[in-house]
């Protein structure tokens, strides 16, 4: 990765030392207002996949779906120590059991790094027991707001979903923003369609044998794309927003640290952008504002989120 990455681009100290959102500082209140102009019906999408989908959830190799588990509910007053209230309320009550970036997720900045380093120089030896710095909280804070453009590269490619480490480069996705009658603009908040996570569905646990998702491959061309762009947020319908190992190289998931780690792109991963693709291919419009704010958990190195695309 050191090798790879030698002349790469880094965005370190340009919002100060201490910054913990990174390029996300580029979505200032009037690129709101940009992502406000494109509102023209109000027909709002909800992009998170569902938690505890009876036909599964899809989720990283070596992670687990989450685990829901009913702890109170009508049956709970069948017994003689059943919790008594003025008036006779009853209630339901659950909790959940889950990897934070086991569902619909925001990244932190600090959730990956190599040479013992993260976002902004900071000594990786602060992920320690929990990311006192660069963690998901900062971003929940803030929550993240702009004009967001879908890049349907499924339909792009006349396909259904794409294949197994089909790959696709930032030129890729100005044709695709040309197709669709667009173009990607400075601080655009990046949502790419695979359809990929069909396979899962369709597949079930065969899904995971020779497992290499589709996605963004690695160029220096591709990440000063991303550099002059500014580009604030990938988000993406696969479960790490890149081709899983690099054609070339075979480096595992190396824009995680050339984008994220270097770049403080912030990356939104397994997300549903079916419904919003279906409409958008229908009415040609794919610019919309988009909104989004993880779950605010201390020191996490990321959060389950619902993000929104309103038309």
């Amino acid at each position: 990765m050191s090798e790879l990455l030698r002349d790469a681009p880094k965005n370190w100290g340009k919002w100060g030392d201490d910054d913990e959102v990174g390029a996300l500082n580029y979505l200032t209140p009037a690129e709101v207002l940009r992502g406000v102009a494109h509102v023209r019906s109000g027909t709002v999408f909800t992009l998170q996949r569902l938690i505890n989908d009876p036909k599964g959830d899809p989720c990283w190799p070596g992670r687990t779906p989450a685990e829901r588990t009913m702890i109170v509910d009508e049956s709970t007053w069948d017994g003689d120590d059943a919790p008594a209230f003025p008036g006779g309320l009853h209630y339901a009550d659950d909790k959940i059991n889950a990897f934070l970036q086991g569902s619909t997720q925001y990244d932190a900045l600090g959730h990956v790094w190599y040479d013992g380093t993260i976002w902004n120089g900071h000594d990786a030896r602060t992920t320690v027991g929990g990311l006192d710095i660069a963690s998901v909280e900062p971003i929940a804070e803030r929550g993240v707001v702009g004009r967001g453009v879908l890049l349907d590269i499924a339909r792009f490619r006349g396909k259904e979903h794409l294949d197994n480490g089909e790959t696709f480069t930032h030129e890729d996705l100005e044709a695709c923003a040309k197709a669709q009658g667009h173009t990607i603009e400075p601080h655009d908040v990046l949502l790419i369609r695979t359809n990929f996570l069909k396979l899962f569905f369709d597949r079930g646990e065969e899904f995971y044998q020779d497992f290499v998702e589709p996605g963004l491959t690695y160029s220096p061309e591709l990440v000063r794309w991303f550099a002059d762009r500014e580009i604030p947020n990938l988000v993406t319908d696969t479960m790490a927003n890149e081709v899983t190992y690099e054609p070339a190289t075979g480096i595992a998931l190396p824009l995680h640290c050339a984008l994220m780690r270097n770049l403080g792109v912030t990356l939104t991963e397994i997300c549903d952008l079916e419904k919003l693709a279906a409409s958008c291919a229908e009415d040609g419009q794919y610019t919309f504002l988009y909104a989004a704010a993880p779950l605010k958990v201390h020191r996490a190195a990321g959060s389950p989120v619902n993000p929104l695309a309103i038309k």
